[in-house]
């Protein structure tokens, strides 16, 4: 049970956030990089809270580092929407929410196990230099 929370929460690092911000680009690959997910437990059997990696690649969806076993597939769509599948072993569970310019957010469900929210943060990647 908890497995399959873990992988819920990497592919929850990709999700929906407030209305206010837009997202960033009008084609899934405006979402590309590594997102900082972390996955909050809101009912049911799972650790109250994870964090992982997860990498968008021209809407492909690829967790940074995944559990043995540990399945996802799904997309980003150009408008931010995150719809992913994940499995791992004979437990599976849905994640669900939109990616914004640098944020995200939406919910996940792990069967009747458990369920919750994710939010998630796009990392920055740019380095300061000195003048």
């Amino acid at each position: 049970m908890k497995h399959v929370a873990l992988v819920l929460a990497l592919g929850a690092g990709l999700a929906s956030g407030p209305a206010v911000e837009k997202a960033g680009a009008a084609e899934a690959g405006g979402f590309n990089g590594t997102w900082s997910v972390e996955l909050v437990t809101d009912s049911g059997l799972c650790d109250s809270r994870y964090r992982y990696s997860v990498a968008v690649n021209e809407g492909s969806v690829q967790l940074v580092s995944a559990s043995d076993g540990a399945r996802m597939s799904g997309r980003v769509g150009s408008d931010g929407t995150v719809g992913l599948s994940v499995s791992n072993g004979t437990a599976s569970g849905a994640v669900s929410g939109r990616l914004l310019a640098q944020t995200g957010s939406g919910t996940w469900k792990v069967s009747a196990l458990c369920s919750g929210r994710w939010t998630a943060r796009r990392q920055n990647t740019r380095t300061a230099q000195a003048e």
